[in-house]
């Protein structure tokens, strides 16, 4: 497969909020460097290529949950190393460690514990390698030009981090004076007290120790509103002096975005495909859906969306359990609508099985059904920027809403000459469509084919679409100039 190179152009308008502003000024005195010292256009033209920061960075970039523990028979570093090749010639971007530290083994949950409940911040698991694979992983991505994001737990440690005997004023002691956990299920964790300010830099240092010692480019911060904004402010504003980072929040707040995190996560969307599967929502409920998400956050706000990832796949069930013959489709929504896509370790392989979570199990790689689906959809996005992140993307226009069924998603998204249209039977039966006349006389390509064409008429029959099934088409794509 062809894969298209990444467009580092620098976007005429920068978008920017409040959070983004030292960004913004650092972009602008690098501009003005490269112009001074540039000695010709090809000169000039690498030094802009060298300045993009994120989030601009990673407008056209998806996401991949990599779940070590359950990845290979080892389940180990080095033997996830050599599916790096094969993730990269998939499309991806964005590779997302869930926790190699050691994990505590006190109060351990049996047998092998929660990667999220740490022992020492700056080590790796024994089980899973050594900070030399570690290193290994990164410059192996980094090589293939995808960037690394390390799973962060500041909420809480495990019950035996040396800080529980060294440092119990960085925790939230009970009324006797001991440790606790942050949620009464949480039995395997010490939950830490951010109102002491040496708690702060403390785990700021433990952060960087990870960008200075392995090279990694952000982290995605487990369960982040749990931890207060003034914390990640300082946080991230310290990563950043030390290299520029991607931020990937677990949380649903606009306010996260206040503190610098670059994207947050789609719980409540997640939650709605597993309803439209069980014919609890509908297409109307993903219209209304966006359009209240589009007014609470920022447009420079990524959101990521995702069919499942480790909680859901371990608690609640397998994408085949809660959205049965609907899966696809809402794979597809998840990669068209305005957002980052994720996918979970496995996916690609038609994951069906409950990986659990305080034990091995390995997944199965025998059979790679699904990796091409998921390489056109990663392609698809990297190839029309109407699909971009944020506000580098189009905006979601609605499709001739009126003449079409509540069970229809029908949506355009348009960036310069560039157009993507997306139509989707959101129910388990057949459904009508009848486009709307502004698209009449125009051809588009098929996203599956580009040398199909489609080019809809005003005499056009209303199309009949089978259950579940999706016709996506664009128009002046990358790889079609």
């Amino acid at each position: 497969m062809v894969m298209i190179e990444n467009f580092k152009l620098i976007k005429s308008s920068i978008f920017f909020s409040k959070n983004h502003m030292n960004k913004y000024f650092l972009s602008i005195l690098i501009i003005a460097l490269a112009f001074n010292y540039s000695c010709n256009p090809k000169q000039e033209k690498d030094q802009q290529k060298k300045i993009l920061l994120y989030p601009e960075k990673a407008k056209d970039m998806n996401i991949y949950e990599v779940n070590i523990r359950q990845y290979t028979p080892e389940g180990t570093i080095k033997a996830f190393i050599p599916h790096i090749d094969r993730l990269k010639n998939m499309g991806v971007d964005i590779l997302w460690i869930m926790p190699v530290q050691p994990i505590g083994e006190k109060n351990r949950k049996e047998p092998l514990g929660s990667y999220y409940s740490i022992k020492d911040y700056t080590a790796i698991n024994p089980n899973f390698g050594t900070l030399e694979d570690f290193n290994k992983l990164v410059k192996t991505a980094h090589e293939n030009e995808m960037i690394v994001l390390l799973d962060w737990v500041a909420n809480h440690t495990a019950y035996d981090h040396p800080w529980a005997e060294e440092h119990p004023e960085f925790y939230n002691l009970d009324s006797l004076g001991q440790l606790q956990s942050p949620v009464a299920d949480w039995t395997d964790v010490a939950d830490l007290n951010y109102e002491n300010k040496d708690l702060h830099q403390a785990m700021i240092n433990e952060m960087k120790w990870w960008i200075t010692e392995a090279d990694i480019d952000g982290f995605r911060c487990d369960m982040a509103g749990m931890v207060p904004n003034n914390f990640w402010d300082k946080a991230i504003d310290s990563l950043e002096a030390t290299k520029d980072v991607f931020m990937l929040a677990e949380w649903e707040e606009p306010k996260i975005h206040d503190a610098g995190f670059d994207m947050s996560y789609g719980w409540e969307l997640h939650h709605m495909l597993n309803d439209i599967a069980n014919g609890k929502a509908n297409a109307d409920s993903v219209v209304a859906y966006l359009k209240k998400d589009a007014e609470k956050y920022d447009s420079t706000a990524f959101r990521m969306y995702f069919t499942t990832n480790h909680d859901e796949n371990s608690w609640a069930g397998t994408v085949f359990e809660r959205m049965g013959d609907a899966y696809q489709a809402l794979a597809v929504l998840t990669a068209t609508i305005p957002g980052m896509p994720l996918i979970y370790s496995g996916q690609e392989a038609g994951l069906d099985k409950r990986l659990p979570f305080f034990n091995k199990d390995s997944i199965d790689w025998s059979n790679l059904e699904y990796e091409d689906f998921y390489s056109q959809l990663l392609m698809l996005k990297k190839n029309n920027p109407a699909l971009w992140n944020g506000a580098y993307g189009g905006n979601f226009t609605e499709i001739n809403k009126e003449q079409n069924s509540s069970e229809i998603l029908a949506f355009s998204r348009k960036k310069d000459n560039n157009e993507v249209l997306v139509i989707l039977n959101l129910s388990d039966s057949i459904q009508s469509f009848k486009i709307d006349k502004r698209f009449t006389g125009i051809t588009y390509q098929k996203a599956s084919n580009s040398a199909m064409t489609v080019t809809f008429d005003d005499q056009q029959q209303p199309l009949a679409f089978d259950p579940w099934s999706y016709m996506i088409l664009t128009k002046n794509s990358l790889n079609t100039k």
